[in-house]
């Protein structure tokens, strides 16, 4: 029986992702509703965004005394933002939690590939939330479908 089938009947979802030709993965994400293209980071210990889309998210932000680090910068100030819905594909997360940063050093790198403009990093908080299995070969992520008490 084929993987995706298996998954599927364990409630799992299919998110396609985009190799790169840096061998990154990029996901289409929408966050409170709107549209952007992240990178798939397992060694993130947070999603984020660049502090510059958050008006394009709808972010309401509150400063956050954690410091960045990663992809070659460190201490980088960060800003916060609670209570905001992210899908990937058919996959929903209500009350999610953001990390703001500036993210030009990664968007740099990539541009300098004639890689697409990316808004942001899905990390290992949502991987963990949607207990996230990566095909690498078929450039697909599984995450089990959450399911909401009210």
């Amino acid at each position: 029986m084929k993987l995706h089938k298996i998954l599927k009947r364990k409630g799992y979802l299919i998110v396609k992702m985009k190799r790169l030709k840096t061998n990154h993965f990029m996901v289409k994400v929408k966050i409170n509703g709107k549209k952007g293209n992240f990178i798939l980071d397992t060694g993130a210990s947070s999603s984020c965004v660049d502090v510059t889309d958050a008006l394009k998210f709808g972010l309401t932000t509150n400063s956050s005394k954690t410091l960045a680090t990663g992809a070659g910068a460190t201490n980088m100030e960060t800003e916060e933002s609670t209570q905001n819905s992210i899908s990937l594909g058919k996959w929903k997360y209500k009350n999610f939690h953001l990390v703001l940063f500036d993210l030009s050093h990664v968007k740099s790198a990539l541009l300098q590939h004639g890689e697409p403009d990316i808004d942001g990093i899905i990390g290992a908080d949502i991987l963990q939330k949607g207990k996230a299995i990566i095909d690498y070969n078929k450039n697909r992520l599984f995450l089990k479908k959450l399911v909401y008490k009210f």
